[in-house]
């Protein structure tokens, strides 16, 4: 072992002890029975921490690392500015409910979802957490005061306030999985009492809390969530790790590409008028005639009790569909595909959910988020309609594959220790949209001009995120107007854009990773095109490769490969994309 090497075990050796959720989302479970350290001298333990850390990393000399080692410290080093940010200056903790509901959520739903050790194994470690949630618990109680210029989120507080029940039933589960199980395994029975003390402990607490969200921290709640520009421009940074555009400049790149997307789709309804609208003269405004078609088409939708099998069948279809055309190599790690947790519900309206690098051969969850049961009827049905039959082709390629999904298998398959744990949310959500694009210039949907439609809907989709991310933390956007740019300028459904709006209050700079990763990697791939023209002979490899209409569609190049570039790019974990391409181009 290097001595580099022998830096990056004891890293993470001590990384799963301080944070214990984070092994266990990796697939180390030494610590399952235990909680982060959330008080004020856990947060001072922390913060000691990453300081020892940064030195220690800072005074290797890169220069005496391999090419592979070097960049692993980079990477190392940027995840623990990234830490420290979060920790020094944003202070979530202090200001956003939501992300307590999210930590305690995440401590149990691994032990009850994956099967990576005996029954009863687990519930022991779940019995551990659930006797440690009421401090969790009580630390929330005491931090969530706002910090000095930044008082409570009121919509943090009022979906955490809903989402806590979600953490509840969590407890409740792994409960009835227990005592459904103890009459025919004996561990499981021995675990059971302490179980069932752990359980009720936690549900109170849980129960206590709602009341403290409902009637003390929502009632004093005065902030929405806007970072305003300075603070949203520095996180910026942290999470793009090293694609550096200002907020400024990514929303002007963002704004001309949603121009050319929309002008495509307005040629593609023009062109499908007629299939869509029989005996209906075309609208003379473009915006009328794209939004004609897309009415026609969000007919065809599955039910709400549908949504799943409908992503099922539409897997089956994108798998022969890449084995077919050669598209990439697929895998064989399980997949279920089932309803978003109760906990999760006001994130969005899809995610993947992986297991750990170490976890093998446990399954992965392409989560799909239902109609809420409370919804008015109209409300559902425009739901639904944005989730139409050739939106949820789409989606499946997105959060499945070639998307996050089998990146995910992919890049576990890496052998540097850095590149499996840690992830980037560039990367991940760059190639989920990138590979979409990929697919249609394989093939996919060609003889379905309603098909293609949907693509490029989904695609304007990734700028409008761009957009009204810099606009709400940075350009005070109001919500007329964000829904404007998102139903009218989008062709979104109103349900969609409402909770686009409070997804984008939620969260900060996540929505841009989308547009900036997609970009990020369009330049990659147009790079190695232009490299392999040349070795192939090309006099001049750049005119080798056609400018595209919109995105992609960059046609033959000599000496390309297409599926070996898709399975070279995702095989070295979710690298940053400037790190990603020094890896591919050797640079």
């Amino acid at each position: 072992m290097s001595e580099f090497a022998a830096h990056v075990d004891r890293f993470f050796d001590e990384l799963f002890r301080i944070d214990p959720l984070s092994a266990t989302a990796a697939g180390r479970h030494d610590h399952d029975a235990r909680w982060p350290d959330v008080s004020d001298a856990g947060r001072a333990a922390w913060l000691a921490w990453l300081t020892r850390w940064r030195a220690t990393l800072e005074a290797i000399d890169p220069a005496t690392l391999t090419t592979d080692d070097a960049i692993d410290r980079e990477r190392l080093l940027g995840r623990l500015a990234a830490w420290t940010f979060t920790a020094t200056e944003l202070r979530e903790e202090r200001w956003d409910p939501l992300g307590w509901v999210y930590l305690m959520g995440g401590g149990l739903f691994p032990l009850i979802a994956r099967e990576f050790a005996p029954l009863a194994e687990r519930l022991a470690s779940l019995a551990g957490r659930l006797e440690g949630l009421p401090a969790i618990v009580e630390a929330a109680r005491d931090q969530l005061k706002g910090t000095v210029g930044r008082p409570v989120a009121r919509l943090h507080a009022a979906k955490a306030a809903a989402d806590v029940d979600g953490v509840a039933g969590l407890v409740m589960e792994g409960l009835a999985i227990a005592e459904a199980a103890a009459d025919s395994d004996p561990a499981v029975a021995a675990t059971l009492p302490r179980l069932r003390s752990a359980a009720a402990a936690a549900e109170a607490s849980l129960a206590a809390f709602k009341a403290h969200l409902v009637e003390a921290v929502l009632p004093a709640s005065a902030g929405d969530g806007r970072l305003g520009p300075e603070l949203f421009a520095r996180k910026l940074r942290h999470v793009l790790s090293g694609v550096d555009p200002t907020p400024e400049q990514l929303a002007a790149e963002a704004e001309r590409s949603f121009v050319a997307v929309r002008g495509e789709m307005i040629r593609l309804a023009r062109g499908a008028w007629s299939t869509w609208r029989p005996g209906e003269d075309p609208p003379a405004d473009d915006g009328a005639a794209v939004r004609g078609v897309l009415d026609a088409v969000a007919r065809d939708h599955p039910p709400a009790d549908g949504m799943l099998e409908e992503c099922r069948v539409q897997l089956r279809r994108i798998e022969a569909f890449c084995r077919e055309r050669g598209v990439i190599g697929l895998a064989d790690e399980p997949l279920a595909i089932d309803w978003t947790p109760v906990f999760l519900r006001s994130f969005g309206g899809a995610m993947l959910d992986a297991p750990g690098p170490f976890d093998h051969g446990q399954r992965t969850f392409f989560f799909v988020t239902p109609c809420d049961p409370s919804w008015p009827a109209s409300r559902t049905e425009s739901y639904l309609r944005e989730q139409n039959r050739r939106q949820l082709a789409i989606l499946t390629i997105h959060e499945a594959v070639p998307g996050h999904y089998l990146q995910a298998v992919y890049g576990h398959r890496t052998t540097s220790l850095v590149r499996a744990v840690l992830g980037d949310g560039v990367f991940a959500e760059g190639w989920a949209v990138y590979a979409t694009q990929v697919m249609i210039d394989h093939g996919f949907g060609e003889d379905d001009p309603a098909q293609l439609l949907a693509h490029w809907k989904y695609f304007l989709r990734c700028a409008a995120n761009a957009i009204i991310d810099v606009g709400i933390h940075v350009r005070q956007m109001t919500e007329d107007e964000a829904m404007s740019l998102m139903v009218e300028g989008a062709f979104q459904e109103e349900a969609e854009a409402r909770a686009k709006w409070d997804r984008a209050r939620l969260t900060s700079a996540q929505l841009s990773t989308y547009f900036v990763g997609s970009m990020a990697f369009w330049e990659l791939e147009r790079a190695v095109r232009s490299r392999r023209a040349a070795e192939a002979g090309a006099a001049e490899p750049a005119a080798a490769i056609p400018p595209p209409r919109v995105v992609g569609a960059l046609g033959e190049t000599p000496g390309f490969n297409y599926r070996q570039h898709l399975e070279r790019v995702i095989s070295h974990g979710e690298l940053p994309l400037p790190q990603l391409r020094r890896v591919v181009l050797g640079d």
